[in-house]
Formats: structure tokens, sequence, C-alpha cells
């Protein structure tokens, strides 16, 4: 396994003790990958303009800027005529495909969905948590069936609540005989499992580097290129444009038509040594690994009196190293702050930015996510999460029900 930097952390506990972090946040924002790390310090003596310099380091910059594309194209088995956008996060790349539909497009999503899937569109059909996976089929097939014009189907690849995974597949392929395209918020999948976007058949993806160990902010946005090309620039400025002059020719090309201005060269470096390094490790050992990891924390804390899982699809459904609970007679803010100041462990807390799926996962009524109704405490694991984070988690956990 590749090391993670900051594996050696220190955090201060109650009684002035430092005592190893325990990261697991995972989901919120991965830590560093080394090679990650590596890439970025090789990148930086050379650091310079992209695309339209003629010294020998923007030719060098733009050679890696570029190469990062190609990278992140087969890191995600994209076609080769696909775009492959950069941007800031997967909320940016949702949104910069929200603004390149065709006029009259409707997008069908499940109530399921992370903010950044459900709030960026103009003209939406909100569809409610399903009961099982093959209801989430015929929910989406009856949903774009009563639809005409052009249609989107936007869902996530793995729920960043439960960790659960959701038939892409089969959803794709029902998109596609309705005539629809399909979105895959792929934010929570790719740090944990292989994605084939040609395999699958799906149009388009997004994901964010901070969640796949490369915390350099950038994210990207991979899929057919025409809505793309036929869409407003995302940003309006240099690099987007051919020629201004008293009429603007902007590029038909979606790729610079798209990112305006100075990318951010060194967040795309990153994003891509992240898909190398996962690539060079193997998925086969990563998902051995997690597996492991989070079979033990979920059967120690549902070994745990009142301790409850959150779960969409029932507890044998696959899933990621994501695990939501709540523990009664304690909010989730109360359980978040004892297991970080008295036993130094990073976890979250709250709604998730997925405030309809939280309500309907706890059944209880809206709130702010500062008020501590319907919210959960979230522990995510990936690489270089170890058996004794697991473990002194769920033994905090037990050690505050048991006060």
């Amino acid at each position: 396994m590749p090391a993670v930097l900051g594996a050696d952390l220190e955090v201060p506990v109650k009684g002035g003790r430092l005592v190893g972090y325990a990261n697991l946040d995972y989901a919120a924002s991965a830590p560093c990958l080394e090679p990650v790390s590596a890439a970025v310090t090789a990148a930086l003596p050379a650091y310079s303009s992209v695309h339209r310099g003629a010294g020998y380091a923007s030719q060098l910059t733009t050679a890696r800027y570029e190469q990062a594309r190609h990278t992140v194209r087969a890191f995600v088995g994209a076609r080769p005529d696909d775009a492959v956008i950069f941007t800031r996060n997967t909320t940016d790349a949702t949104n910069l495909l929200a603004r390149c539909l065709p006029a009259g497009t409707t997008t069908v999503v499940f109530d399921t969905e992370h903010h950044a899937s459900l709030l960026p569109w103009e003209k939406s059909v909100r569809l409610a948590p399903p009961a099982f996976p093959g209801e989430a089929v015929r929910a989406a097939d009856a949903a774009l069936a009563g639809i005409d014009g052009p249609k989107l189907l936007v869902v996530t690849a793995a729920s960043n609540v439960t960790g659960e995974l959701w038939p892409i597949a089969a959803l794709a392929h029902v998109a596609h005989r309705h005539g629809a395209r399909i979105l895959v918020d792929a934010a929570q999948l790719v740090p944990h499992r292989r994605l084939n976007l040609t395999a699958l058949d799906l149009d388009y993806v997004a994901f964010s580097g901070h969640k796949l160990y490369a915390p350099f902010g950038a994210g990207v946005l991979v899929g057919r290129r025409d809505w793309l090309a036929d869409g407003d620039p995302y940003l309006k400025g240099g690099g987007a444009v051919r020629s201004v002059g008293d009429d603007t020719e902007w590029h038909d090309d979606p790729e610079p038509r798209h990112e305006a201005g100075t990318p951010n060269v060194l967040g795309a470096i990153a994003l891509a040594a992240a898909c190398d390094a996962l690539t060079a490790t193997g998925w086969t050992a990563l998902v051995r690994e997690e597996e492991r990891l989070i079979a033990r924390l979920r059967s120690g804390l549902a070994s745990i009196e009142g301790v409850r899982e959150l779960s969409l699809w029932g507890d044998d459904h696959p899933r990621v190293g994501i695990v939501s609970f709540t523990v009664a007679g304690y909010s989730a803010r109360e359980v978040a702050e004892v297991l970080s100041g008295e036993y130094g462990i990073g976890v979250r807390d709250g709604k998730f930015c997925a405030h309809p799926f939280v309500r309907h996962l706890l059944g209880e009524a809206d709130g702010g996510c500062e008020d501590g109704t319907a919210s959960a405490v979230r522990a995510s694991i990936g690489i270089g999460s170890t058996q004794e984070h697991v473990d002194r988690l769920v033994e905090a956990v037990r050690d505050l029900v048991n006060r």
C-alpha cells in the first residue's frame, strides 16, 4: 500500500496527552498519498504557464498538464473521444454539466443524492428513496418514460451516507432505452473501487481529487463531448476563445472551452498521480483490506446496545468503506466531540450534505445543520486506516454507552 502523509500525526486529548490520530473521516477528505506529494514536489521547480508559452518550463508544464488528462481518462476507462475537463471538485463538475444541458432538459434524480446532484438543475423530477435496488431501476424507468425532450438521469455510484453501491449499469441501460443520458457521481466510488466508464456505458462521471488522496483543489468531469461543446463556456475569459473582436469565437473543443484562465495545474498533476498510485497498487489488494476493516467496524458497532447503523438496502448490500450510525441518548455532535477530545478519533457528524436522505433514514423532522436533529456520525476508512483505528472507535463508543 502507498503511504499517506500524516500517518504519524499526534493530537492532544483530554488530560493533555498526545495520541496517534485515528483518521476515520476519509469520505469528507482523504489524506494525501506520498506519491502524490512527490509528483507535486517534482513539478514545482519547472512550474509555469500552460498552453501558450514558448519557454521550456511552460512547455514542460503544459506536457505534464495534458498527460494528467490522459491519465485520468485511462483511470476511469473513458472512451477515446470523451472530454476530460478539470474542475474544482465534484460539485463544480456537476454544475458545469448543468450549464451545458440542451434547452428544456429534464433531470431525474433520487432524494438519496448528495446536494451536488440534487440542486444544480433548472428542471428536475425528484424520486423517493427506493426500498431496494430493483425499485430504483423501476422508478427511474417509469420517470424517464413519462418525460418528453432531452433528459438526464443523475445517480451516485456509492452513497456518501451509507456507502452502499448503486446499480449504475442497470440504470444506464434504462436511461439509454428511453433516449436519456446518465451522470454518475463517482466521488465516493473511485477511491475504493475500479470504475470503467466504457464497460458500464456511462455518459458522464464526476469526482474530486480531495477524496482520492490528492487534496490540491482539482476535480474532473469526464464524458461525451457534444453537450459540452454546445454549452456556454463555464467561465468566459482567456483560453476559452479562438478570437475576440467585434464578435467572440469560442473554442468548440470542450476542454479549453470550459477551462478559461490559468488552470489548477498542480491539482491536475496531483489527481493523475493518485490515479497512477491506486492503479499500481492494484484493486484486489485495496478492496480486500478495506472489506476486512469495514466488516470489523460494522460487527463491532453492531455488538453495542443502542448503536444503530444507517442503511437503505440492508446489512448484506455491498458497500464501500463508509459506516454512518447513531448512539441512543447522544446527539451526533456529542459523540463526535467525545471521540475527538478523549480518544483522538476524527469522524464526521451531521447530515453529510444529503439532508433529504438522512431525514428519510432517521425518520425525523427537518432541521438545520447545527441543531442536531436528523443527524448521524459517519466513520469512513481508506488507505492508511488500521485495525487499531477501528478497534479504538468501537471501544470508545462502547465506553460512551456504558457511562
